[in-house]
Protein backbone atom coordinates (compact mmCIF):
# COMPACT_ATOMS: atom_id res chain seq x y z
CA UNK A 1 0.00 0.00 0.00
CA UNK A 2 1.24 3.46 -1.09
CA UNK A 3 2.34 6.01 1.51
CA UNK A 4 -0.40 8.39 -0.29
CA UNK A 5 -3.33 6.00 0.03
CA UNK A 6 -2.48 5.37 3.94
CA UNK A 7 -2.52 8.98 4.75
CA UNK A 8 -5.88 8.64 2.81
CA UNK A 9 -7.22 5.91 5.13
CA UNK A 10 -5.94 7.95 8.46
CA UNK A 11 -8.03 10.48 7.33
CA UNK A 12 -10.83 9.24 6.40
CA UNK A 13 -10.84 7.02 9.73
CA UNK A 14 -10.20 10.52 11.30
CA UNK A 15 -13.40 12.25 9.42
CA UNK A 16 -15.85 9.15 10.53
CA UNK A 17 -14.34 9.04 14.08
CA UNK A 18 -15.58 13.54 14.38
CA UNK A 19 -18.90 11.92 13.08
CA UNK A 20 -19.26 9.22 15.56
CA UNK A 21 -18.50 11.77 18.49
CA UNK A 22 -21.15 10.75 21.24
CA UNK A 23 -22.23 14.66 23.26
CA UNK A 24 -23.41 14.04 26.86
CA UNK A 25 -25.65 16.68 28.70
CA UNK A 26 -26.46 17.04 32.48
CA UNK A 27 -29.89 15.94 32.88
CA UNK A 28 -31.88 15.95 36.21
CA UNK A 29 -34.51 13.35 37.35
CA UNK A 30 -36.31 13.46 40.84
CA UNK A 31 -36.52 10.03 42.67
CA UNK A 32 -37.27 8.94 46.27
CA UNK A 33 -35.13 10.09 48.44
CA UNK A 34 -34.18 13.33 46.20
CA UNK A 35 -33.05 14.37 42.69
CA UNK A 36 -30.33 12.66 40.92
CA UNK A 37 -28.73 13.60 37.77
CA UNK A 38 -27.14 11.86 35.01
CA UNK A 39 -26.13 12.04 31.74
CA UNK A 40 -28.23 11.89 28.16
CA UNK A 41 -27.07 11.61 24.34
CA UNK A 42 -28.59 14.00 22.09
CA UNK A 43 -31.34 11.42 21.31
CA UNK A 44 -32.80 12.00 24.58
CA UNK A 45 -31.80 8.78 26.46
CA UNK A 46 -29.32 8.38 29.58
CA UNK A 47 -25.94 7.35 28.82
CA UNK A 48 -24.72 7.39 32.07
CA UNK A 49 -27.60 6.87 34.26
CA UNK A 50 -28.78 9.39 37.31
CA UNK A 51 -26.97 8.23 40.62
CA UNK A 52 -25.53 11.90 41.01
CA UNK A 53 -26.44 14.41 43.54
CA UNK A 54 -25.02 17.27 41.19
CA UNK A 55 -23.68 16.61 37.69
CA UNK A 56 -21.77 19.73 35.59
CA UNK A 57 -21.36 19.91 31.80
CA UNK A 58 -18.43 17.93 30.07
CA UNK A 59 -15.70 20.72 29.07
CA UNK A 60 -13.66 20.57 26.44
CA UNK A 61 -11.04 18.16 28.13
CA UNK A 62 -14.35 15.21 27.89
CA UNK A 63 -14.24 15.78 31.90
CA UNK A 64 -17.20 17.06 34.09
CA UNK A 65 -17.52 17.36 37.71
CA UNK A 66 -19.88 15.68 39.26
CA UNK A 67 -21.25 15.07 43.31
CA UNK A 68 -21.37 11.84 45.25
CA UNK A 69 -22.40 11.37 49.01
CA UNK A 70 -21.77 15.29 49.44
CA UNK A 71 -18.40 15.25 47.82
CA UNK A 72 -17.11 16.69 44.44
CA UNK A 73 -15.37 14.29 41.89
CA UNK A 74 -14.22 14.40 38.01
CA UNK A 75 -15.29 11.18 35.65
CA UNK A 76 -14.80 11.21 31.85
CA UNK A 77 -17.27 10.49 29.34
CA UNK A 78 -17.62 6.87 30.02
CA UNK A 79 -18.24 7.40 33.47
CA UNK A 80 -15.15 6.43 34.99
CA UNK A 81 -14.26 8.31 38.00
CA UNK A 82 -10.45 10.40 37.17
CA UNK A 83 -10.62 12.26 40.67
CA UNK A 84 -13.00 9.94 43.47
CA UNK A 85 -15.31 12.13 44.89
CA UNK A 86 -13.64 13.51 47.65
CA UNK A 87 -13.84 17.58 47.61
CA UNK A 88 -16.15 19.80 49.13
CA UNK A 89 -15.74 21.66 45.54
CA UNK A 90 -14.02 21.39 42.43
CA UNK A 91 -14.44 24.15 40.15
CA UNK A 92 -13.81 24.01 36.59
CA UNK A 93 -11.09 23.47 34.43
CA UNK A 94 -8.82 26.58 33.50
CA UNK A 95 -5.60 26.12 31.16
CA UNK A 96 -5.78 22.48 32.07
CA UNK A 97 -6.39 22.72 35.58
CA UNK A 98 -8.84 23.01 38.45
CA UNK A 99 -9.01 23.85 42.18
CA UNK A 100 -10.50 21.98 44.49
CA UNK A 101 -11.06 22.04 48.48
CA UNK A 102 -10.87 19.83 50.71
CA UNK A 103 -10.71 20.17 54.77
CA UNK A 104 -7.04 21.54 54.59
CA UNK A 105 -7.98 24.30 51.53
CA UNK A 106 -7.36 24.89 48.14
CA UNK A 107 -5.51 22.66 45.63
CA UNK A 108 -4.45 22.43 42.24
CA UNK A 109 -5.21 19.54 40.02
CA UNK A 110 -4.23 18.72 36.62
CA UNK A 111 -6.13 17.22 34.04
CA UNK A 112 -4.88 13.27 35.12
CA UNK A 113 -6.61 14.35 39.11
CA UNK A 114 -3.46 14.48 40.65
CA UNK A 115 -2.65 16.84 43.06
CA UNK A 116 0.24 19.19 41.79
CA UNK A 117 0.14 21.86 44.80
CA UNK A 118 2.85 20.97 47.33
CA UNK A 119 0.60 22.21 50.06
CA UNK A 120 -2.78 23.51 50.88
CA UNK A 121 -4.10 27.19 50.45
CA UNK A 122 -6.50 29.60 51.52
CA UNK A 123 -7.55 30.79 48.22
CA UNK A 124 -6.41 29.89 44.69
CA UNK A 125 -8.31 31.26 41.54
CA UNK A 126 -8.58 30.25 37.83
CA UNK A 127 -5.43 30.07 35.79
CA UNK A 128 -5.04 32.99 33.40
CA UNK A 129 -2.22 33.24 30.70
CA UNK A 130 -0.73 30.65 33.06
CA UNK A 131 -1.10 32.28 36.46
CA UNK A 132 -3.38 31.50 39.06
CA UNK A 133 -3.94 34.16 42.00
CA UNK A 134 -3.26 31.92 45.14
CA UNK A 135 -3.38 33.51 49.10
CA UNK A 136 -2.58 32.42 52.79
CA UNK A 137 -2.97 33.78 55.99
CA UNK A 138 0.53 35.24 57.81
CA UNK A 139 0.72 35.31 61.48
CA UNK A 140 -1.92 38.44 62.07
CA UNK A 141 -4.46 36.59 59.86
CA UNK A 142 -4.27 39.05 57.16
CA UNK A 143 -4.14 37.64 53.88
CA UNK A 144 -1.40 37.54 51.44
CA UNK A 145 -1.52 37.00 47.69
CA UNK A 146 1.29 35.57 44.99
CA UNK A 147 1.01 33.45 41.65
CA UNK A 148 1.14 29.97 40.94
CA UNK A 149 2.30 28.44 37.58
CA UNK A 150 0.90 25.95 35.84
CA UNK A 151 2.89 23.03 37.61
CA UNK A 152 1.77 24.55 40.75
CA UNK A 153 4.60 26.36 42.42
CA UNK A 154 4.36 29.95 44.14
CA UNK A 155 6.46 31.80 40.76
CA UNK A 156 5.65 34.77 42.39
CA UNK A 157 5.59 35.21 45.81
CA UNK A 158 2.65 35.57 48.17
CA UNK A 159 3.31 39.41 49.50
CA UNK A 160 0.74 41.49 48.46
CA UNK A 161 -2.51 42.73 49.95
CA UNK A 162 -4.31 42.11 46.70
CA UNK A 163 -4.16 40.83 43.15
CA UNK A 164 -5.98 40.64 39.71
CA UNK A 165 -5.80 38.11 37.27
CA UNK A 166 -3.23 38.23 34.24
CA UNK A 167 -4.51 40.18 31.59
CA UNK A 168 -1.86 40.56 28.20
CA UNK A 169 0.72 39.35 30.44
CA UNK A 170 0.32 42.15 33.29
CA UNK A 171 -1.62 42.13 36.60
CA UNK A 172 -2.29 44.63 39.13
CA UNK A 173 -1.16 44.28 42.50
CA UNK A 174 -1.48 46.13 46.12
CA UNK A 175 1.47 46.71 47.86
CA UNK A 176 2.05 46.12 51.49
CA UNK A 177 3.66 49.05 52.11
CA UNK A 178 1.57 51.17 50.14
CA UNK A 179 0.16 52.12 46.75
CA UNK A 180 0.01 49.63 43.61
CA UNK A 181 1.86 48.28 40.68
CA UNK A 182 1.48 46.57 37.22
CA UNK A 183 3.53 43.29 37.32
CA UNK A 184 4.53 41.08 34.50
CA UNK A 185 4.49 37.18 34.58
CA UNK A 186 7.67 36.81 36.58
CA UNK A 187 6.39 39.26 39.46
CA UNK A 188 8.67 42.22 37.66
CA UNK A 189 7.16 45.78 38.68
CA UNK A 190 6.64 47.67 35.29
CA UNK A 191 4.79 50.65 36.79
CA UNK A 192 3.80 51.72 40.26
CA UNK A 193 1.01 53.79 41.20
CA UNK A 194 0.91 56.16 44.59
CA UNK A 195 -3.17 56.34 44.69
CA UNK A 196 -5.08 54.52 47.38
CA UNK A 197 -7.53 53.01 45.52
CA UNK A 198 -6.47 51.52 41.72
CA UNK A 199 -8.47 49.09 40.11
CA UNK A 200 -10.22 47.50 36.57
CA UNK A 201 -6.90 47.49 34.81
CA UNK A 202 -7.54 46.26 31.19
CA UNK A 203 -6.06 47.19 27.58
CA UNK A 204 -3.69 49.75 29.20
CA UNK A 205 -6.11 51.69 31.07
CA UNK A 206 -6.67 51.76 35.49
CA UNK A 207 -9.37 53.09 37.12
CA UNK A 208 -8.36 55.15 40.47
CA UNK A 209 -9.55 57.40 43.04
CA UNK A 210 -6.83 60.51 44.07
CA UNK A 211 -8.60 60.11 48.21
CA UNK A 212 -9.99 57.59 49.67
CA UNK A 213 -14.04 58.93 49.30
CA UNK A 214 -13.44 60.74 45.90
CA UNK A 215 -14.28 59.66 42.49
CA UNK A 216 -13.07 57.67 39.65
CA UNK A 217 -10.70 58.49 36.54
CA UNK A 218 -8.76 56.90 34.80
CA UNK A 219 -5.06 56.67 33.88
CA UNK A 220 -2.87 54.64 31.42
CA UNK A 221 0.10 51.87 32.42
CA UNK A 222 2.49 55.16 32.89
CA UNK A 223 0.71 56.63 35.36
CA UNK A 224 -0.58 59.32 33.41
CA UNK A 225 -4.34 60.37 33.93
CA UNK A 226 -6.43 60.22 30.79
CA UNK A 227 -9.72 61.11 32.19
CA UNK A 228 -9.77 63.32 35.40
CA UNK A 229 -11.97 61.65 38.87
CA UNK A 230 -15.71 62.26 37.85
CA UNK A 231 -17.63 59.11 38.24
CA UNK A 232 -18.76 57.04 41.31
CA UNK A 233 -18.00 53.71 39.76
CA UNK A 234 -15.87 52.18 36.98
CA UNK A 235 -15.13 49.00 34.82
CA UNK A 236 -12.49 47.69 32.72
CA UNK A 237 -12.02 48.50 29.15
CA UNK A 238 -13.59 46.21 26.65
CA UNK A 239 -12.78 46.67 22.93
CA UNK A 240 -11.99 50.42 23.73
CA UNK A 241 -14.98 51.16 26.05
CA UNK A 242 -16.33 50.90 29.90
CA UNK A 243 -19.14 51.14 31.97
CA UNK A 244 -19.13 54.00 34.16
CA UNK A 245 -21.64 54.92 36.73
CA UNK A 246 -22.52 58.53 37.60
CA UNK A 247 -24.50 60.78 40.80
CA UNK A 248 -27.62 58.90 41.52
CA UNK A 249 -26.49 55.32 40.27
CA UNK A 250 -27.00 56.19 36.83
CA UNK A 251 -25.00 53.89 34.32
CA UNK A 252 -23.70 54.67 30.57
CA UNK A 253 -20.46 53.92 28.28
CA UNK A 254 -17.59 55.84 27.27
CA UNK A 255 -15.00 55.51 25.61
CA UNK A 256 -10.82 56.36 26.11
CA UNK A 257 -11.44 60.26 26.11
CA UNK A 258 -14.01 60.24 28.64
CA UNK A 259 -16.58 61.13 26.11
CA UNK A 260 -20.07 59.44 26.52
CA UNK A 261 -21.38 57.02 23.92
CA UNK A 262 -24.27 55.99 25.57
CA UNK A 263 -25.19 58.39 28.24
CA UNK A 264 -25.89 58.16 31.68
CA UNK A 265 -29.22 57.80 31.69
CA UNK A 266 -30.01 53.70 32.58
CA UNK A 267 -30.54 52.15 35.93
CA UNK A 268 -28.18 49.05 35.17
CA UNK A 269 -26.56 48.74 31.62
CA UNK A 270 -24.93 45.35 30.65
CA UNK A 271 -22.12 44.31 28.11
CA UNK A 272 -23.64 41.21 26.34
CA UNK A 273 -20.40 40.97 24.14
CA UNK A 274 -20.10 40.96 20.16
CA UNK A 275 -20.50 45.04 20.78
CA UNK A 276 -24.25 44.71 22.06
CA UNK A 277 -25.42 46.18 25.23
CA UNK A 278 -28.42 45.52 27.69
CA UNK A 279 -29.96 49.03 28.83
CA UNK A 280 -31.79 48.61 32.11
CA UNK A 281 -34.50 51.08 33.36
CA UNK A 282 -35.96 51.08 36.43
CA UNK A 283 -40.26 50.35 36.23
CA UNK A 284 -40.28 52.39 39.32
CA UNK A 285 -37.88 55.59 39.46
CA UNK A 286 -37.99 55.69 43.23
CA UNK A 287 -37.37 52.05 43.58
CA UNK A 288 -35.19 50.71 41.10
CA UNK A 289 -33.95 47.88 42.26
CA UNK A 290 -37.74 46.15 42.22
CA UNK A 291 -37.69 45.45 38.83
CA UNK A 292 -35.95 46.93 35.48
CA UNK A 293 -36.67 45.97 31.93
CA UNK A 294 -33.64 46.08 29.17
CA UNK A 295 -33.44 47.38 25.82
CA UNK A 296 -30.99 46.33 23.34
CA UNK A 297 -28.14 49.03 22.08
CA UNK A 298 -25.19 48.76 20.03
CA UNK A 299 -21.00 50.08 21.32
CA UNK A 300 -21.93 53.15 18.84
CA UNK A 301 -25.11 54.23 21.25
CA UNK A 302 -27.71 53.04 18.71
CA UNK A 303 -30.87 51.46 20.41
CA UNK A 304 -32.52 48.67 18.29
CA UNK A 305 -35.74 48.27 20.53
CA UNK A 306 -37.93 49.30 23.47
CA UNK A 307 -37.60 48.28 26.75
CA UNK A 308 -39.76 45.19 26.54
CA UNK A 309 -36.91 42.27 28.01
CA UNK A 310 -37.15 41.13 31.58
CA UNK A 311 -33.53 39.86 31.23
CA UNK A 312 -31.13 38.99 28.63
CA UNK A 313 -28.01 36.51 27.87
CA UNK A 314 -24.94 37.30 26.16
CA UNK A 315 -24.54 37.43 22.55
CA UNK A 316 -22.73 34.57 20.83
CA UNK A 317 -22.33 33.87 16.75
CA UNK A 318 -24.68 36.77 16.70
CA UNK A 319 -27.56 34.96 18.82
CA UNK A 320 -28.67 35.77 22.31
CA UNK A 321 -31.96 34.68 24.62
CA UNK A 322 -34.36 37.53 26.15
CA UNK A 323 -37.06 36.61 28.29
CA UNK A 324 -40.52 38.55 28.89
CA UNK A 325 -43.34 37.93 31.32
CA UNK A 326 -44.80 34.87 29.42
CA UNK A 327 -41.70 33.42 27.54
CA UNK A 328 -37.98 33.25 26.76
CA UNK A 329 -36.60 33.15 23.18
CA UNK A 330 -34.05 33.55 21.13
CA UNK A 331 -33.06 37.37 19.61
CA UNK A 332 -30.93 38.82 16.59
CA UNK A 333 -28.95 41.04 17.23
CA UNK A 334 -31.37 44.18 16.39
CA UNK A 335 -33.11 42.96 19.42
CA UNK A 336 -35.83 40.76 17.03
CA UNK A 337 -37.42 37.88 18.31
CA UNK A 338 -36.63 34.36 16.24
CA UNK A 339 -39.76 32.66 15.73
CA UNK A 340 -38.21 29.51 13.82
CA UNK A 341 -36.04 28.43 16.78
CA UNK A 342 -37.11 27.11 20.39
CA UNK A 343 -39.67 29.39 22.27
CA UNK A 344 -40.49 28.27 25.97
CA UNK A 345 -42.90 29.38 28.84
CA UNK A 346 -41.51 30.61 31.67
CA UNK A 347 -37.99 32.72 32.48
CA UNK A 348 -34.72 31.87 32.16
CA UNK A 349 -32.08 31.11 29.31
CA UNK A 350 -31.53 29.53 25.48
CA UNK A 351 -28.20 28.80 24.08
CA UNK A 352 -27.05 26.37 21.77
CA UNK A 353 -24.82 23.53 23.12
CA UNK A 354 -22.92 21.14 20.98
CA UNK A 355 -25.74 19.31 19.22
CA UNK A 356 -28.48 20.64 21.35
CA UNK A 357 -30.12 23.36 21.99
CA UNK A 358 -30.40 23.66 26.03
CA UNK A 359 -32.81 26.04 27.80
CA UNK A 360 -33.09 26.62 31.66
CA UNK A 361 -36.18 27.73 32.23
CA UNK A 362 -38.38 28.47 35.52
CA UNK A 363 -35.42 26.48 37.16
CA UNK A 364 -36.27 23.20 34.81
CA UNK A 365 -33.40 22.06 32.75
CA UNK A 366 -34.91 21.50 28.73
CA UNK A 367 -32.97 20.07 25.61
CA UNK A 368 -34.32 20.69 22.18
CA UNK A 369 -32.82 19.73 18.28
CA UNK A 370 -31.29 21.88 16.31
CA UNK A 371 -35.14 22.02 14.70
CA UNK A 372 -36.36 22.93 18.04
CA UNK A 373 -37.81 19.47 18.58
CA UNK A 374 -38.05 18.95 22.62
CA UNK A 375 -36.16 15.78 22.99
CA UNK A 376 -35.78 16.00 27.06
CA UNK A 377 -37.53 17.21 30.07
CA UNK A 378 -37.18 16.63 33.21
CA UNK A 379 -39.97 13.87 35.09
CA UNK A 380 -43.05 15.23 36.33
CA UNK A 381 -44.40 12.03 38.30
CA UNK A 382 -42.84 10.20 40.89
CA UNK A 383 -44.00 7.00 41.27
CA UNK A 384 -44.03 5.21 45.26
CA UNK A 385 -45.42 2.10 44.06
CA UNK A 386 -48.34 0.68 41.95
CA UNK A 387 -51.02 2.59 43.75
CA UNK A 388 -49.61 6.19 44.85
CA UNK A 389 -47.61 8.32 42.87
CA UNK A 390 -46.52 12.41 43.56
CA UNK A 391 -47.27 14.47 40.92
CA UNK A 392 -45.31 17.77 40.15
CA UNK A 393 -47.54 20.67 39.66
CA UNK A 394 -46.52 24.38 38.68
CA UNK A 395 -47.54 27.52 39.87
CA UNK A 396 -46.61 30.81 38.43
CA UNK A 397 -49.13 33.66 38.53
CA UNK A 398 -46.67 36.33 38.80
CA UNK A 399 -43.28 36.71 36.89
CA UNK A 400 -42.06 36.80 40.84
CA UNK A 401 -43.65 34.08 41.93
CA UNK A 402 -42.72 30.10 41.09
CA UNK A 403 -43.69 27.15 43.34
CA UNK A 404 -43.38 23.67 41.96
CA UNK A 405 -46.25 21.70 44.78
CA UNK A 406 -46.75 17.95 45.00
CA UNK A 407 -50.09 16.58 45.03
CA UNK A 408 -50.58 12.84 45.67
CA UNK A 409 -52.36 10.28 43.47
CA UNK A 410 -54.46 7.46 44.70
CA UNK A 411 -53.85 8.51 48.69
CA UNK A 412 -56.97 8.51 50.67
CA UNK A 413 -59.11 11.82 51.73
CA UNK A 414 -57.25 13.13 47.98
CA UNK A 415 -58.89 16.88 48.09
CA UNK A 416 -58.38 17.37 51.56
CA UNK A 417 -54.62 15.89 51.42
CA UNK A 418 -53.91 17.81 48.36
CA UNK A 419 -55.02 20.70 49.70
CA UNK A 420 -53.14 20.82 52.20
CA UNK A 421 -49.72 20.42 50.19
CA UNK A 422 -50.74 23.22 48.49
CA UNK A 423 -51.22 25.33 51.50
CA UNK A 424 -47.57 24.37 52.68
CA UNK A 425 -46.04 24.70 49.35
CA UNK A 426 -47.26 28.91 49.19
CA UNK A 427 -50.09 28.13 46.52
CA UNK A 428 -52.18 31.02 47.39
CA UNK A 429 -53.62 33.79 45.73
CA UNK A 430 -51.09 36.34 44.09
CA UNK A 431 -52.04 39.06 42.05
CA UNK A 432 -50.91 38.56 37.91
CA UNK A 433 -49.75 42.19 36.52
CA UNK A 434 -48.59 43.53 40.11
CA UNK A 435 -45.32 44.09 40.93
CA UNK A 436 -44.62 42.07 44.16
CA UNK A 437 -42.05 43.45 46.79
CA UNK A 438 -39.89 40.15 46.71
CA UNK A 439 -39.72 36.96 44.90
CA UNK A 440 -40.27 33.79 45.90
CA UNK A 441 -39.14 30.39 44.65
CA UNK A 442 -40.34 26.89 46.00
CA UNK A 443 -40.17 23.02 45.19
CA UNK A 444 -40.41 19.59 46.59
CA UNK A 445 -38.19 16.37 46.93
CA UNK A 446 -39.45 13.10 48.65
CA UNK A 447 -37.17 12.30 51.00
CA UNK A 448 -38.31 9.18 52.49
CA UNK A 449 -41.15 6.52 51.59
CA UNK A 450 -41.44 3.28 53.38
CA UNK A 451 -44.32 1.25 53.71
CA UNK A 452 -47.32 3.67 54.00
CA UNK A 453 -45.42 6.85 55.00
CA UNK A 454 -44.18 9.31 52.91
CA UNK A 455 -42.26 12.30 53.58
CA UNK A 456 -42.31 15.27 51.21
CA UNK A 457 -39.69 18.00 51.74
CA UNK A 458 -40.88 21.56 51.04
CA UNK A 459 -38.18 24.18 50.07
CA UNK A 460 -39.04 28.00 49.35
CA UNK A 461 -36.56 31.01 49.13
CA UNK A 462 -38.44 34.41 49.68
CA UNK A 463 -36.07 37.42 48.46
CA UNK A 464 -37.20 41.11 49.53
CA UNK A 465 -35.92 42.96 46.50
CA UNK A 466 -32.85 45.31 47.77
CA UNK A 467 -32.18 43.04 50.60
CA UNK A 468 -28.69 41.67 51.32
CA UNK A 469 -30.30 38.09 51.43
CA UNK A 470 -33.30 36.42 51.42
CA UNK A 471 -34.73 33.60 53.89
CA UNK A 472 -34.81 30.05 53.17
CA UNK A 473 -37.96 28.20 53.92
CA UNK A 474 -38.09 24.39 55.02
CA UNK A 475 -41.02 22.20 56.09
CA UNK A 476 -41.70 18.73 56.11
CA UNK A 477 -44.95 16.91 55.30
CA UNK A 478 -45.69 13.15 56.65
CA UNK A 479 -48.25 11.55 55.00
CA UNK A 480 -49.93 8.09 55.85
CA UNK A 481 -50.78 7.07 52.36
CA UNK A 482 -53.62 4.37 53.49
CA UNK A 483 -55.79 7.23 55.92
CA UNK A 484 -54.51 10.83 54.22
CA UNK A 485 -53.71 11.84 58.01
CA UNK A 486 -50.67 14.75 58.50
CA UNK A 487 -48.52 13.15 61.40
CA UNK A 488 -47.22 15.44 63.93
CA UNK A 489 -44.10 15.11 65.98
CA UNK A 490 -46.15 14.27 69.24
CA UNK A 491 -47.17 11.28 67.35
CA UNK A 492 -43.95 9.29 67.30
CA UNK A 493 -44.13 8.96 71.20
CA UNK A 494 -46.05 7.46 74.10
CA UNK A 495 -49.25 9.00 75.07
CA UNK A 496 -47.68 11.35 78.29
CA UNK A 497 -44.09 11.07 77.47
CA UNK A 498 -41.91 14.01 77.60
CA UNK A 499 -40.56 14.05 74.69
CA UNK A 500 -39.55 17.54 74.68
CA UNK A 501 -37.55 16.82 78.11
CA UNK A 502 -35.60 14.66 76.62
CA UNK A 503 -34.70 15.03 73.50
CA UNK A 504 -34.12 18.53 74.64
CA UNK A 505 -31.45 17.19 76.72
CA UNK A 506 -29.71 15.05 74.14
CA UNK A 507 -29.11 17.78 72.07
CA UNK A 508 -27.97 19.87 74.36
CA UNK A 509 -25.60 17.32 74.91
CA UNK A 510 -24.65 17.28 71.85
CA UNK A 511 -23.64 21.01 71.83
CA UNK A 512 -21.99 20.89 74.61
CA UNK A 513 -19.60 17.20 73.60
CA UNK A 514 -19.27 17.86 69.85
CA UNK A 515 -16.98 20.44 68.18
CA UNK A 516 -18.92 20.22 64.72
CA UNK A 517 -21.62 22.56 66.99
CA UNK A 518 -19.51 25.25 67.60
CA UNK A 519 -21.21 27.30 65.08
CA UNK A 520 -23.89 27.84 67.20
CA UNK A 521 -24.65 30.67 69.17
CA UNK A 522 -23.73 30.55 73.28
CA UNK A 523 -26.77 30.35 75.45
CA UNK A 524 -28.61 30.92 72.32
CA UNK A 525 -30.22 26.58 72.44
CA UNK A 526 -33.40 27.04 74.86
CA UNK A 527 -34.36 23.44 74.38
CA UNK A 528 -37.20 22.22 71.79
CA UNK A 529 -40.98 23.37 70.94
CA UNK A 530 -43.75 20.52 71.37
CA UNK A 531 -44.21 21.12 67.84
CA UNK A 532 -40.53 21.72 66.99
CA UNK A 533 -39.87 20.74 62.88
CA UNK A 534 -38.50 17.53 62.12
CA UNK A 535 -38.20 14.47 59.62
CA UNK A 536 -38.35 11.03 59.62
CA UNK A 537 -35.11 9.13 58.09
CA UNK A 538 -34.54 5.41 58.21
CA UNK A 539 -33.10 4.79 61.58
CA UNK A 540 -33.80 8.67 63.15
CA UNK A 541 -35.75 11.33 63.92
CA UNK A 542 -34.36 14.82 62.33
CA UNK A 543 -35.07 18.03 64.70
CA UNK A 544 -34.09 21.12 63.16
CA UNK A 545 -33.70 24.62 63.54
CA UNK A 546 -34.55 27.85 61.31
CA UNK A 547 -31.43 30.55 60.48
CA UNK A 548 -30.64 32.93 63.31
CA UNK A 549 -32.84 30.71 65.44
CA UNK A 550 -29.56 29.28 67.88
CA UNK A 551 -27.05 29.92 64.98
CA UNK A 552 -25.70 32.51 61.83
CA UNK A 553 -27.50 32.40 58.44
CA UNK A 554 -24.61 31.01 57.01
CA UNK A 555 -24.94 27.50 59.14
CA UNK A 556 -28.48 27.35 57.24
CA UNK A 557 -31.03 24.65 59.40
CA UNK A 558 -28.82 23.07 61.83
CA UNK A 559 -30.04 19.56 62.06
CA UNK A 560 -29.57 17.16 65.07
CA UNK A 561 -30.25 13.48 64.12
CA UNK A 562 -31.19 11.41 66.93
CA UNK A 563 -31.28 7.85 66.70
CA UNK A 564 -34.46 5.93 67.22
CA UNK A 565 -32.72 3.64 69.81
CA UNK A 566 -31.50 6.61 71.57
CA UNK A 567 -35.40 7.15 72.83
CA UNK A 568 -36.68 3.90 71.93
CA UNK A 569 -38.13 4.48 75.89
CA UNK A 570 -40.64 6.95 74.76
CA UNK A 571 -41.46 5.72 70.67
CA UNK A 572 -45.17 4.48 71.22
CA UNK A 573 -44.72 1.35 69.27
CA UNK A 574 -48.29 0.88 68.72
CA UNK A 575 -49.28 4.54 67.45
CA UNK A 576 -50.12 4.81 63.94
CA UNK A 577 -46.97 6.77 63.36
CA UNK A 578 -44.63 4.26 63.74
CA UNK A 579 -46.55 1.47 62.22
CA UNK A 580 -46.91 3.68 59.42
CA UNK A 581 -43.42 3.26 58.29
CA UNK A 582 -43.02 -0.03 60.53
Amino acid sequence: MSRRNTEQDNWITYLLSLSRIVYLFPAEVKEIGGSKWGYINDKGNFVLSPKYEMARDFQENGLAIIQLNNLTGIIDNDGYFIVKPKYETISLFSEGRATAIDDKGFKVLDESGKEITSKAYSFIGDYKEGRAVVANTNENGEYLYGYLNRRGNEVIPLSYESASDFQDGKALVKLKEGGYALIDLTGKVLNSYSYPFVDDYGEGMLAFRKSNDGKWGYMDESGKVLIEPQFMGTQPFVKEKAIVNVENNHYGLIDRQGKFIIKPNYNSLLNLEENRYALGKAQDPERPYLFQKYAIADSNGHIYTGFIYNGVSNYKDGLASAYNDEMTFFIDKRGQRLDHLPKVQGSGSLAFDKSLIKGDIDLRIFYFDKKGKLIWKQNTIIPLNDDYSVIENKFKPNKDYLVYYPQLKGVENLESVNQTLKDLSGVKPIPHHTQLESSYAGDFDVSFYKNNLVVIEINGYDYPFGAAHGMPVKKYAHIDLKTGRFYQLKDLFKPGADYVKEISKIIEDKLKNNDQYSYVFPDSYKGIKTDQPFFISEEAVNLYFAPYEIAPYAAGFPTFTIPFQDISSIINRAGDFWRSFH
